[in-house]
């Protein structure tokens, strides 16, 4: 390895064969990365890390996992944990399994906790003592958002129920990492585009007709990367006014403010008083 390419800055990004994933690493290797892809696909991502070596000239280590796999999972931890300049984590990996949950499958609800939830936190758990220890480094979780539509209906938004769960949580879990991440020199940032396009939904079995418009996959990379130079830790690609996104906020923190500093049961909890 020249001394070049041993001073070029190392990304890894689950989910990489495809879709934001896939335009990630294209976009990094651009941007003078060497990529660490990570993905079920073999085929796809050794075609991809063919191209980025001829395109970019970025070399591209290619790991097949499939994360909804303890042993999967565990080797790409190891992986993570082993790369000593990992300066960028992309947790991109995931599906939809949008499905009724009175009758969801009980192996499907395992698949999108583990792929959402425990991947996410361990590979973060992986990456982050090192990027600490180094002073510098970034995490970007790409969640949802169908994050933020737990009370809109169903229709004509999917039946969503432990997806949007999920997806919730990587919100919560970036926005409290980034509380504890300050300081450090580390970086760590949540993203929640709409519907891309992509496969993700094709491969549902979803009639995406009655949808909104998708955004493309490079237009969201663009996005989050420009939201880390920003210093942004929620990334809402397609949000014109943030200071929607930050009034929520606000509201969220004046909610548990007011709550968390009363020890009586609120008045409409109370038992009525009974006549006789």
């Amino acid at each position: 390895m020249s001394e070049t390419a041993a001073n070029r800055p190392r990304a890894l990004v689950t989910g990489a064969s495809a879709g934001i994933g896939m335009a990630f690493a294209e976009s990094l290797a651009r941007k003078g990365y060497d990529l660490m892809l990570v993905a079920r696909r073999r085929e796809r991502l050794e075609a991809l890390s063919e191209r980025l070596m001829r395109e970019a000239g970025a070399e591209a280590e290619v790991t097949c996992a499939d994360l909804t796999d303890p042993r999967g999972l565990a080797e790409v931890e190891a992986r993570v944990g082993g790369a000593d300049e990992l300066a960028l984590l992309v947790n991109n990996a995931g599906f939809g399994g949008y499905h009724p949950f009175a009758s969801i499958e009980p192996g499907v609800i395992d698949d999108l906790i583990d792929i959402h939830v425990r991947a996410v936190t361990r590979l973060t758990r992986a990456a982050l003592p090192g990027m600490i220890h180094r002073g510098k480094g970034a995490i970007v979780n790409i969640a949802s958002l169908l994050a933020l539509s737990g009370a809109l209906p169903p229709t004509p938004l999917p039946h969503r129920a432990t997806y949007a769960g999920a997806k919730a949580y990587m919100l919560a879990f970036t926005q409290a990492l980034a509380g504890e991440v300050t300081g450090t020199g580390v970086q760590v940032q949540v993203c929640l585009p709409g519907r891309v396009d992509t496969e993700f939904h094709k491969l549902q079995g979803m009639d995406t007709s009655a949808l909104p418009p998708a955004m493309t996959a490079p237009d969201v990379v663009a996005a989050s990367l420009m939201a880390l130079d920003q210093g942004e830790v929620v990334c809402i690609p397609a949000l014109a006014d943030a200071s929607l996104f930050e009034g929520l906020t606000e509201t969220q923190v004046r909610v548990f403010r007011a709550a968390v500093m009363q020890t009586a049961l609120a008045e409409r909890y109370r038992s009525p008083v009974r006549a006789g």
